[in-house]
C-alpha cells in the first residue's frame, strides 16, 4: 500500500514485514493530525485504511474550525469536581441558560459520589467510551435500580461531557448515544372533592390555610414555604408565584421560568386565607405560612400535626402536599379548565408535562369522542341544508 501522509500502518510483532518480508498479519491503521493549539498530535487507530483517511480529513477540518482539541490526562473525578464548583458559583448553567437549582446540584453530587465515581472516577475523561457507560447502565438495570434513578445518575455525566465538548474540544461525548431505560409513568395520587373538604375541615387551624392553598391553588411545597403576603391579592383573587424555598439555600427562584405565574384564588380559598391573615396579623413582607415571619415551616412538622388531627377526627385518609397539588389539577380538569391554562397555573415547563401527568384524568373516552364528532357532523349537515334552502 502506498504511504499516505498522516496514516501509519501498524503490523503485529510477529509479522514477516518486520524483517523485510511479505505481510502475513491483519494490520491496523493509525491516523494522526497535528493540533497547533495544543502543540501535540491527535491519534486514532482503525482496522480499515479508508476509515483512517476519512477520520483524518474530518479531524483536520474540525481543528481548523476550533471544534477538536487533543485529549487531556484529566480524570473524570477531577472534571466532576471542577464542574460542580463552577456550577455552584453559577458559571455553569443548565440547557435553558439558568443557574442550576441547589437541589439539582445536591442530586448530581450524590449520584456522582455514590454510583459513578467509585466505578469510573479514576479513568481519563477522554478515554471513557459509550460502551463503558452502557455497561454501567446495564449493570444498574440488572441490579434493579429504577429507570428514573438510572437516568438521574447519568444526568450529571451528560452535563459534564456537554461542557467538555463545547468548551475544551473533547472529540466525543460518550453519553450521547446511550440506551437508557424509559421510566414508567407514575399514577398520580389524588383525593375527591368530598375527601379534600373533610381533611381540610379537620386539619390543624394553624396549617389549614396552607393545605387549602395546596388543594385549591396547586402551589409546590417550596412555593408554599416562600409565599409572602405581598404576593397574595385577596381583593382581585390572585396569588403571584415569584419565589421558592430550598432547604439549604433558602430563598431561590421558582423551579423553571414558567413557574413564575399568577394563580386564580377561588372563593373557598379566599375565605380561608383571609381568616389566616386576621389570625396571624402578619405584614406584607412576612411569610404567609412560616413558623415565624421569616422562617418557613418544615414538611415533617406540618405532616405530624395533620396526621394527629386526622386520626383524632376518625379519618382514615392521609394527604401530602404533592398529592394536594395533583388533586388541584384534577379539580381544574373536572371543572373544564383547558390543558393550556392548566399548564400555566401549574407552572409546568410545557403542556406536554401536563398531558403526561394528567392526560388520563382528562375527558376523552372513545364513546365521548364519537358523540362529540357526531354532534359536530350533525351541526355541519344542518348548516349546509339551511344554506341550500336559502339559496334555492
Amino acid at each position: 500500500m502506498p504511504r499516505t501522509p498522516g496514516i501509519r500502518v501498524r503490523h503485529a510483532r510477529s509479522c514477516r514485514s518486520g524483517g523485510g518480508g511479505r505481510c502475513n498479519c491483519s494490520p491496523s491503521y493509525e491516523a494522526s493530525v497535528y493540533s497547533p493549539r495544543d502543540n501535540r498530535k491527535i491519534r486514532k487507530t482503525f482496522k480499515v485504511a479508508s476509515e483512517a483517511r476519512s477520520w483524518r480529513a474530518h479531524a483536520k477540518r474540525a481543528i481548523d474550525h476550533g471544534e477538536l482539541r487533543a485529549g487531556t490526562s484529566r480524570t473524570l473525578r477531577d472534571a466532576a469536581e471542577a464542574w460542580m464548583e463552577s456550577a455552584e458559583r453559577g458559571e455553569v448553567r443548565n440547557r435553558s441558560g439558568a443557574p442550576y437549582k441547589p437541589s439539582a446540584l445536591r442530586g448530581y453530587e450524590q449520584a456522582l459520589r455514590l454510583r459513578v465515581l467509585p466505578e469510573i472516577g479514576p479513568k481519563r475523561l477522554s478515554a471513557i467510551t459509550t460502551s463503558d457507560l452502557q455497561q454501567l447502565v446495564d449493570r444498574w438495570q440488572a441490579q434493579g435500580l429504577p429507570a428514573s434513578t438510572i437516568r438521574n445518575t447519568i444526568k450529571p455525566l451528560q452535563a459534564i461531557y456537554r461542557r467538555a465538548k463545547a468548551r475544551e474540544g473533547l472529540p466525543v461525548n460518550p453519553t450521547r448515544d446511550l440506551e437508557l431505560p424509559a421510566p414508567r409513568p407514575k399514577e398520580v395520587e389524588i383525593v375527591s372533592p368530598d375527601q379534600a373538604a373533610e381533611l381540610l375541615a379537620a386539619a390543624p387551624e394553624q396549617d389549614r390555610a396552607m393545605w387549602a392553598t395546596a388543594l385549591y391553588a396547586g402551589l409546590r411545597y417550596g412555593e408554599l414555604r416562600a409565599l409572602r403576603w405581598e404576593n397574595v391579592d385577596l381583593a382581585t383573587g390572585t396569588i403571584r408565584v415569584v419565589e421558592s424555598w430550598d432547604a439549604k439555600a433558602g430563598s431561590i427562584d421558582p423551579k423553571t421560568r414558567t413557574s413564575r405565574r399568577t394563580v386564580p384564588v377561588p372563593a373557598a380559598l379566599r375565605e380561608c386565607l383571609l381568616d389566616h391573615k386576621l389570625a396571624t396579623g402578619r405584614e406584607c413582607a412576612d411569610l404567609v405560612f412560616g413558623a415565624t415571619v421569616s422562617r418557613p415551616l418544615a414538611a415533617n412538622v406540618v405532616y405530624r400535626r395533620a396526621d394527629k388531627a386526622w386520626k383524632a377526627a376518625g379519618l382514615s385518609g392521609r394527604l401530602r402536599l404533592h398529592q394536594a397539588r395533583h388533586t388541584y389539577a384534577s379539580f381544574m380538569i373536572a371543572a373544564g379548565v383547558n390543558a393550556k391554562a392548566l399548564a400555566s397555573y401549574m407552572g409546568h415547563s410545557s403542556i406536554k408535562v401536563t398531558f403526561d401527568l394528567y392526560g388520563h384524568l382528562m375527558p376523552g373516552s372513545e364513546a365521548e369522542a364519537a358523540d362529540l364528532l357526531d354532534a359536530f357532523l350533525e351541526r355541519a349537515d344542518t348548516a349546509a341544508r339551511v344554506a341550500a334552502l336559502a339559496s334555492g
